[in-house]
C-alpha cells in the first residue's frame, strides 16, 4: 500500500485523510499536539516539526511527504525532501511564508495587487503612510494568517507607534482597498503540469477568520482572470499539489492578497459539493495520478464553526446541511467545525445559508 507523510494532523489533515481512505493510501502524520484530529484516520508522530528524528521517521515510513498548514519550518521541509519526495514543492512553501517574496512574486507573473511597500523600521512607515496615503494594514512578513500579525493605520496619529505595536517585526504596509467582496480560487497541478481548476468562490470573513465560502461565484469574466492569475502562478512554482489564491474584486477586477501551497479552508465545500473534492485531488497530484473532474454538483455553502460548535449546528446536520466536527477542544477563535449545504440554485442555497446563520449566530 501506497503511504503518504503529512507533517501536521489537524483538520485539512483529518479531511485529506478521509480522502485517502477512498484511495486505499495508508498515512502516517507528524504532529506535537496531544490529541490532533488526523489521530482519527492515521497513526502521528508525536514530535516537533523540525525534531530530526521525526522528520527522518516520517520519511522512512512514507512514499511521498506533504503537508497541511503553510508554517512548517522550511529547514524541516528540506530535511525531509533529502530522503523522499515532497509537495508542494519546498521553494512554494518558502515563498508563501514571506510576505515580500509573495508581492514580488505577483508582481513578477502580472497579477495585479494593492499597493504596498516593504517596511523595516518606524521611519519606513511613515514614509509608506506619505507615498501611498491612508488608510494603510501593516503586516508582518512571517507568520501571520487568520488576521494575526497585522496592524491597522487609519488616521495621521496612528503612524507614530505603528511599528512598535506590531513588536519591531520586518513588515509590509499594504493600502488599505475598498473591495467589492473576497474571493478564492483553488486549483491542483500534477508534476507534467496536468491542471484542473474548481470554480471561483465567494468568501465572507469576520475577525479576519473566514466564516463563510459560497460556490460557484458566477461571474464569467472574473472566473477567467482568476485562472489565468492561478495558471500563471502554478507554473511559475512547477507546482504539485493543490494551490489556493486568494482576492479581492476592485472596480470590476481582480487584486491578489495571497496564496496557500496547501489545500484551503474556502474548499471544504468541494467534499459534497464538487464530483472530486481538494483533498483527493491533493493527493492525486501528489501521487501522480489523474486528477478527477472539478465541476460542481450544485450550489453550495459552508460555514466555519468558530470558538464553539453550537447546538444548532447539530440539527442542521440533519436538515440539508452537513456537518464536520473536527473533535478539537474549544478556544476563542479556534476553528472547530464547519457546515456545507449543496443546493439546486443558487437562491435556495442563498435562503438555507441565511437561514441557518440566524439560527447558529442567535
Amino acid at each position: 500500500m501506497t503511504t503518504v507523510g503529512i507533517i501536521g494532523a489537524g483538520q485539512l489533515g483529518l479531511m485529506l485523510g478521509e480522502a485517502a481512505r477512498r484511495l486505499n493510501l495508508g498515512l502516517v502524520f507528524l504532529d506535537p499536539g496531544a490529541e490532533p484530529p488526523a489521530a482519527a484516520v492515521g497513526p502521528v508522530i508525536r514530535a516537533a516539526y523540525d525534531d530530526p528524528r521525526a522528520l527522518h521517521e516520517l520519511a522512512e515510513r512514507a512514499d511521498v511527504v506533504t503537508y497541511e498548514f503553510e508554517n512548517v519550518p522550511v529547514g524541516a521541509a528540506q530535511r525531509v525532501a533529502e530522503q523522499v519526495s515532497v509537495h508542494p514543492p519546498v521553494a512554494a512553501l518558502g515563498r508563501a511564508q514571506d510576505r515580500l517574496e509573495e508581492k514580488r512574486l505577483f508582481e513578477s507573473l502580472d497579477i495585479p495587487v494593492a499597493p504596498w511597500r516593504p517596511v523595516d523600521s518606524a521611519e519606513d512607515v511613515t514614509r509608506a503612510a506619505a507615498e501611498l496615503g491612508l488608510p494603510l494594514i501593516l503586516k508582518t512578513r512571517r507568520l501571520g494568517y487568520d488576521g494575526k500579525g497585522q496592524v491597522g493605520i487609519d488616521h495621521d496619529e496612528d503612524v507614530a507607534g505603528a511599528w512598535e505595536r506590531l513588536g519591531g517585526k520586518p513588515a509590509v504596509a499594504e493600502r488599505r482597498i475598498a473591495f467589492r467582496r473576497e474571493a478564492s480560487i483553488i486549483g491542483a497541478r500534477r508534476s507534467d503540469g496536468a491542471t484542473a481548476l474548481w470554480p471561483l468562490i465567494e468568501n465572507r470573513h469576520a475577525g479576519g477568520i473566514l466564516r463563510v465560502s459560497k460556490a460557484p461565484l458566477e461571474a464569467p469574466g472574473l472566473e477567467a482572470e482568476a485562472a489565468r492569475h492561478l495558471r500563471r502562478l502554478l507554473e511559475a512554482l512547477d507546482y504539485v499539489g493543490v494551490l489556493a489564491l486568494e482576492l479581492f474584486e476592485v472596480d470590476g477586477t481582480l487584486l491578489a492578497n495571497e496564496f496557500a501551497p496547501r489545500v484551503h479552508n474556502s474548499g471544504h465545500w468541494t467534499i459534497e459539493g464538487a464530483v472530486t473534492s481538494q483533498f483527493e485531488n491533493h493527493l492525486r497530484a501528489i501521487l501522480d495520478m489523474p486528477l478527477g473532474d472539478t465541476a460542481p454538483t450544485g450550489h453550495s455553502a459552508m460555514i466555519n464553526l468558530i470558538g464553539t460548535v453550537p447546538a444548532a449546528a447539530s440539527r442542521l446536520d440533519s436538515a440539508g446541511f452537513r456537518l464536520h466536527d473536527y473533535a478539537k477542544i474549544a478556544r476563542p477563535g479556534r476553528k472547530l467545525g464547519h457546515l456545507t449545504t449543496v443546493a439546486g440554485s443558487a437562491a435556495e442555497r442563498d435562503r438555507r445559508l441565511s437561514d441557518a446563520l440566524k439560527l447558529i449566530e442567535n
